[in-house]
């Protein structure tokens, strides 16, 4: 077990989420940063669809009540690992051993938002429709982490032995997002890609798992007639009447009704969950 001394400001259980039930409006869910919880559970010898921990802004306390290996990757922080009243710094991208009663503490991350926390065995809580994320969304899931919480660990038996020493973490969040345009970009006025792509944006203190909400040039419109509801892919630049782009994360809506200007290619999907409110990001087009 794993017992959550401190959460911090919002910490969830997360995997790599519950594809095929959009028809039925939920969500896909599981890891804003896909890679780095992929790598994490890779680190310990976890599949890498097992269920760990997803940190925002760090600031995390977790007392272990049992031996286990470890792993942290994404959002880079300082750790420290604390037992029999010693206090020992640890680094991320590699497997390491707590101890019995032994506990871990993340610091905020120096860049980026989301910080991932890996155990042998993957965290073993129930599953909901195939996954055992937690949706922001619809409310699928464990409830995002609180102090005294108890999380189970899932067994270790079979799982292959741990061989690598180290791994490389992701790059800080990314000043410039690869976009493809459409599939409405009809419905903007000539020259609104460009200004999409025209001067950064920042990002919205609002910002959450569904989406980045982005402040900066407003995108207008073309047609003021209203969209009929289509299906959303995580990426998609959705534009509300405000003209503001909001760039739906893991937890966004399987449908909405404004239209879509562009979309993210996939490689840059675990860069913008990583972006911080305050940060600047621009758009370049690939055509």
């Amino acid at each position: 077990m794993i017992e959550v001394i401190v959460p911090g400001p919002y910490a969830t259980v997360q995997d790599l989420g519950r594809p095929g039930y959009g028809h039925l409006g939920v969500p896909r869910s599981g890891a804003a940063d896909a890679p780095s919880l992929r790598l994490a559970n890779r680190l310990v010898g976890n599949p890498e669809s097992a269920a760990g921990i997803e940190l925002t802004f760090g600031g995390a306390w977790l007392r272990f009540d049992a031996g286990a290996w470890v792993a942290v990757s994404g959002a880079p922080c300082a750790l420290e690992l604390l037992w029999s009243g010693r206090t020992v710094t640890q680094g991320m991208g590699a497997p390491f051993w707590v101890r019995a009663g032994g506990e871990l503490r993340t610091a905020a991350p120096t860049a980026g938002l989301r910080t991932y926390v890996a155990i042998r065995g993957g965290v073993d809580t129930p599953v909901v429709m195939g996954s055992r994320s937690t949706d922001s969304l619809s409310g699928l899931g464990p409830p995002p982490l609180r102090p005294g919480m108890v999380l189970p660990v899932g067994p270790t038996d079979g799982l292959p032995l741990i061989t690598v020493d180290a791994a490389p973490l992701s790059t800080p969040p990314p000043d410039v997002l690869r976009v493809l345009p459409g599939p409405r970009d009809d419905w903007f006025v000539p020259g609104a890609l460009a200004a999409l792509c025209a001067e950064p944006y920042r990002v919205s203190q609002d910002s959450n798992r569904v989406g980045v909400r982005l402040e900066g040039v407003r995108l207008e419109r073309a047609r003021d007639a209203e969209l009929p509801s289509e299906g959303m892919v995580t990426g998609a630049l959705q534009v509300p009447p405000d003209g503001r782009p909001i760039v739906f994360l893991a937890d966004h809506p399987p449908t909405g009704g404004y239209p879509v200007i562009a979309v993210l290619v996939s490689a840059d999907l675990a860069g913008a969950a990583q972006l911080c409110p305050g940060d600047r990001v621009g758009f370049r087009l690939l055509r």
